[in-house]
Parts: C-alpha cells; sequence; structure tokens
C-alpha cells in the first residue's frame, strides 16, 4: 500500500492539487483520498481506480504465481 500511496500523493502535489481539489476532481469523498495516500488497506478497488485512472493507471488482481514469474524474469 506504500507504493500506491506514495504514487498518489506525488502525482496530485504535481498536479498542484490539494487533497480536497483532488477529490472533487475524480468524483470520490476526501477520506478516500485520505485514506489512500495514509496507506490504509481497506480501500475499495473501484474507488482507488477512479483515483488511479486520473493518471492513466488501474489496479488489477495479480496471482502470486504471476507474481512469481516476474520476479525471475526481472533484471537484476
Amino acid at each position: 500500500m506504500k507504493a500506491l500511496s506514495k504514487f498518489v500523493k506525488e502525482k496530485r502535489k504535481q498536479a498542484g492539487l490539494t487533497q480536497e481539489d483532488f477529490a472533487q476532481r475524480t468524483g470520490v469523498a476526501l477520506t478516500v483520498i485520505r485514506k489512500i495516500e495514509q496507506g490504509k488497506g481497506n480501500l475499495n478497488l473501484e474507488k482507488a481506480n477512479q483515483v488511479l485512472k486520473m493518471f492513466g493507471h488501474v489496479l488489477a488482481p495479480v496471482s502470486l504465481k504471476q507474481l512469481d514469474n516476474d520476479d525471475e524474469i526481472a533484471p537484476p
């Protein structure tokens, strides 16, 4: 969750938006933005994706097997 929270916070700041402005633009509650940026683990995937779509990204389920395979292929 730390990578997600850091990504969203950095992108929001780069866009020059307050949390309130960002929540309005993405159409989610301010509490959702705060939960994401604080790294809370109980996020609604749909709401998180609504936020990430503003930056051209989405979260999707990935199997542990896929993650293991990606680690083997990734360069050192």
